[in-house]
């Protein structure tokens, strides 16, 4: 940047790797970003390079769990005890072996949600070129006489566009064929979430979960404030092709548009969580359902990657000012 008026980028855009101290969270590694837009988000080095927090303009985007940040240290794989560690944020990765309900499938325990969002980055950097900021990460998901998974992972955000694309590549780089699932958990809080906030998903079919979400199907898309004792409701969205999901509030003028290809991330779960402090909603796309491995093999959902084999997805956050 050729700019006479600043002494140092960082005024403007930049990365900064920080440290956590204290809690739970205690030695964590962070890289917060801020483009020259208005645009800010920190990436959790050490729980697989996801996006823990995301704020545009002064606005929050996400929602942070009460647990706050949390270790890998403190990983819980024993059935929900994943929820202990779940700060949810703007986005956590779910897989890369297991997504969804605790299970028992092919005579593995499987915990919820898989363990990928609770390893460490094995390498991760960044650097500037052409006018955008570059994260690059690499999470190895594997165990002995078990999967070998990799992730690859890359964040680009222009340095004046209010855009982050993500770019996924995971490879299966063991002998043994794997089975293989990964949903992208998108987490959206208060304010961008409210009673007044317009969620568009272009659906060609919506199926409940249970008899609880079907109670309620009509209204999936609408919101309302945070109610006591709230059940969550999930429901599955078929669509196909480039896609793009929204969400706008008017209250405070500002959305999020996400875009992606339905054809290789063919299931969409909205988690509707809109209790009282838990004021949350899950926008997942993902290549499975979150009904544990077990019932994605039942109906023959479950994939799997050979030895050498690879899969590679895209998505993008799109931040705006106006309703898509």
């Amino acid at each position: 940047m050729n700019n006479k008026y600043i002494g140092h980028a960082s005024q403007i855009y930049g990365v900064e790797e920080v440290r956590l101290v204290g809690t739970k969270g205690d030695g964590m590694r962070i890289l917060n970003v801020k483009n020259a837009k208005g645009l800010c988000f920190s990436v959790s080095a050490d729980r697989a390079a996801d996006i823990s927090r995301i704020s545009f303009k002064g606005d929050n985007y996400g929602y942070f769990a009460p647990c706050g940040y949390v270790s890998p240290a403190y990983f819980d794989d024993k059935g929900e005890g994943f929820l202990k560690s779940f700060t949810a944020g703007f986005m956590t990765t779910c897989g890369l072996t297991a997504v969804g309900d605790p299970c028992t499938d092919n005579g593995e325990d499987l915990p919820l949600h898989g363990t990928i969002s609770h390893i460490p980055a094995e390498n991760i950097y960044h650097y500037i070129e052409d006018d955008k900021i570059h994260i690059k990460a690499v999470v190895k998901d594997a165990a002995l006489f078990s999967h070998q998974l990799v992730l690859e992972r890359e964040y680009i955000c222009p340095i004046y566009e209010n855009v982050i694309q993500m770019i996924d590549k995971i490879k299966n780089v063991g002998a043994k064929e794997t089975p293989f699932e990964i949903l992208y958990h998108c987490n959206i809080g208060y304010p961008l979430l409210s009673e007044n906030a317009k969620v568009k998903i272009p659906a060609s079919k919506v199926l409940p979960r249970n008899e609880h979400a079907a109670s309620d199907i009509l209204n999936c898309l609408k919101m309302h404030e945070p109610q006591a004792d709230y059940e969550e409701m999930c429901f599955y969205h078929e669509m196909s092709g480039e896609t793009t999901v929204s969400i706008f509030n008017p209250d405070i003028k500002k959305g999020l548009n996400m875009h992606y290809d339905a054809d290789s991330l063919k299931c969409f779960t909205e988690w509707k969580m809109l209790g009282e402090y838990d004021y949350v909603l899950g926008l997942e796309p993902g290549n499975c359902y979150p009904d544990g491995r077990d019932v994605m093999r039942e109906k023959g959902i479950l994939e799997f990657l050979k030895p050498g084999e690879e899969r590679n997805y895209k998505i993008t956050f799109e931040f705006t000012e106006s309703e898509n």
